[in-house]
C-alpha cells in the first residue's frame, strides 16, 4: 500500500526569537500534515492541512525548502509505504485553534522543539529548516 502526506514546518518570530510550531496527538508531537487529495498541488495540501489542525491562514512559504520524509508502518496488517513531504512556512500568528484530531500544542524555541518532536525524521527536518531560515537570511 502507498500512502502521500503534505504538511509544513510552521515557524513565526517572535519578541524571544524564532518559535516553531508542533502539535499533540496520541501523546505524540509533530509537525500539521496530512493526506494530499486528488488533484492537489504539496503546496495545497499543506495549506489545507495547517488551516484545518491549526486555524492558520496566513502561511507564507519559504521557496526552495522541501524535505521528503519516507517510512513503513503496518495498518490491518498490511505494510504501508508512506511519503511525506514538508515545505517551510512562516505566520505572523500566534493564536491556535487545533482541531478535533489534535489534544494541543506548542511553540518552542528551536532547541526545545527538537527535544519535543517525538520522531527523528521530524528532528532532523527542523534542523534542516533551522539551517535553510539561517541561510536565507
Amino acid at each position: 500500500m502507498e500512502e502521500r502526506s503534505a504538511g509544513a514546518v510552521v515557524f513565526r518570530d517572535s519578541p524571544s526569537g524564532r518559535m516553531y510550531l508542533l502539535l499533540q496527538n496520541a501523546g505524540r508531537w509533530d509537525f500539521p500534515k496530512g493526506g494530499v487529495e486528488k488533484g492537489e498541488s504539496e503546496k495545497e495540501t499543506a495549506l489545507r492541512e495547517v488551516a484545518e489542525e491549526t486555524g492558520l491562514m496566513d502561511l507564507k512559504f519559504l521557496p526552495g525548502f522541501r524535505k521528503v520524509i519516507e517510512y513503513f508502518y503496518r495498518r490491518d496488517g498490511k505494510n504501508v509505504h508512506k511519503r511525506v513531504v514538508y515545505l517551510l512556512a512562516s505566520t505572523a500568528s500566534e493564536s491556535v485553534k487545533i482541531s478535533f484530531e489534535h489534544q494541543g500544542y506548542g511553540w518552542f524555541p528551536y532547541h526545545e522543539a527538537v527535544k519535543k518532536a517525538s520522531y527523528e525524521n521530524s528532528r532532523v527536518t527542523m534542523g534542516e529548516a533551522e539551517r535553510f531560515i539561517l541561510a536565507s537570511a
